[in-house]
């Protein structure tokens, strides 16, 4: 838990490619790509790709996902995701791996109102 009146925190996340045994695979991607996100960053292994499809029907989550949820909202318990295209049968499964620490004052130049400090 974040102890300072100006931090916050968010989840780390691990982003990895699964499908079902002998699926055959549309979207470019092989079983067991992956990419992780630390805050803002995305950070993909050295000489791997991934669809851009795949990535746009992904990131509208990915900031919902950081966040810290109610154990009892979909967002804690839901972790796959299906590959845009229709035909082909992957999934991303999104990990919460680590809750990273941030001060306000790092991420952004809007100063918080005084009635938080």
């Amino acid at each position: 838990m974040t102890s300072s009146k100006t931090a916050f925190e968010l989840w780390d996340l691990r982003v990895e490619v699964i499908a079902p045994p002998d699926a055959r695979i549309y979207c470019g991607a092989r079983v067991g790509d992956y990419f992780e996100v630390h805050g803002e960053m995305l950070h993909f292994p050295p000489g791997q790709g991934f669809s851009l499809y795949s990535l746009a029907a992904l990131l509208p989550l990915l900031p919902a996902k950081q966040r810290v949820t109610d154990p009892n909202d979909w967002m804690s318990t839901d972790s796959e995701v299906a590959c845009p295209d229709p035909n082909c049968p992957t999934r991303f499964k999104i990990t919460r791996t680590a809750r990273r620490r941030f001060e306000h004052a790092q991420t952004t130049a809007v100063p918080l109102p005084k009635e938080v400090l």
